[in-house]
């Protein structure tokens, strides 16, 4: 029996979400510059969207590009960026032959003018997809986004379009970037660091992360299944005690 069998198909989470890190020393360790790094980077998010994919998991996001990556040399953001473009073209057919929705999340208006144009034109050819929905994070972080979502709450209130008195966690995560979909069940993160970096702080609030020392460009299947069979071991508790949960699962609640 290998790793896929042992998964419980009912207790898939819905929502994943991976921090994709590693890139840059899985490229060192090999003599090679980071770009290298990132390249070989694009093969793992390929077979993890088709094992999300197959297992039935309904969204998958990955954090592909912070808005912090800008400060990165020069060079490598130039290299990252054509690397996205080349990356959305060349997959498009295979997101449609897989029945994979591409949607993204992020201040887009910083891409270069070839990034947004191919990104839009993916946008639209998948949007009729009703498979998984893969949400890329590009130029994103959490406190833009949350900064950005205080900005239109303020704004909407002073023009009376909401009552300030009536604002609620509902209503915050309706200005989110993430409104459209549930918040993530479980977190991975790559390359043996344990830290979030500013990444879904909101929507992270009971989330199961987990943390593995596998680079990204080495990240397969195998190792989904690993950090999915680890969360389907958990008690997700919700602020309650372990007591409540069991009673709550005997009734069938």
């Amino acid at each position: 029996m290998n790793l896929k069998d042992n998964i419980d198909i009912q207790r898939l989470p819905i929502h994943i979400a991976i921090i994709m890190d590693g890139n840059g020393r899985w490229a060192k360790e090999k003599g090679e510059d980071r770009l290298y790094g990132h390249l070989h980077g694009v093969e793992s998010v390929r077979n993890i969207v088709e094992g999300a994919a197959e297992l039935g998991i309904k969204y998958l996001t990955l954090y592909a590009f912070s808005t912090e990556n800008w400060d990165r040399p020069e060079y490598e953001v130039s290299g990252l960026m054509e690397l996205l473009v080349d990356t959305i073209r060349n997959e498009v057919p295979t997101l449609n032959k897989n029945n994979i929705k591409l949607q993204v999340i992020g201040d887009t208006d910083m891409l270069p003018q070839a990034a947004k144009h191919e990104l839009a034109e993916a946008l639209q050819e998948t949007a009729n997809n009703t498979g998984l929905n893969l949400i890329m994070a590009l130029s994103y972080s959490s406190r833009w986004e949350i900064v950005n979502a205080v900005k239109q709450i303020a704004t909407d209130a002073v023009n009376n379009k909401i009552n300030p008195d009536n604002i609620s966690q509902q209503t915050i995560q309706q200005y989110l970037t993430t409104k459209d979909y549930p918040d993530p069940e479980l977190m991975i993160r790559t390359s043996g660091e344990y830290r979030i970096s500013n990444f879904l702080l909101y929507q992270l609030a009971y989330t199961e992360l987990y943390f593995t020392n596998t680079l990204w460009p080495d990240f397969r299947k195998d190792n989904l299944y690993n950090a999915i069979l680890d969360y389907q071991g958990r008690q997700r508790r919700f602020g309650k005690t372990g007591e409540q949960v069991i009673d709550a699962d005997n009734n069938g609640a």
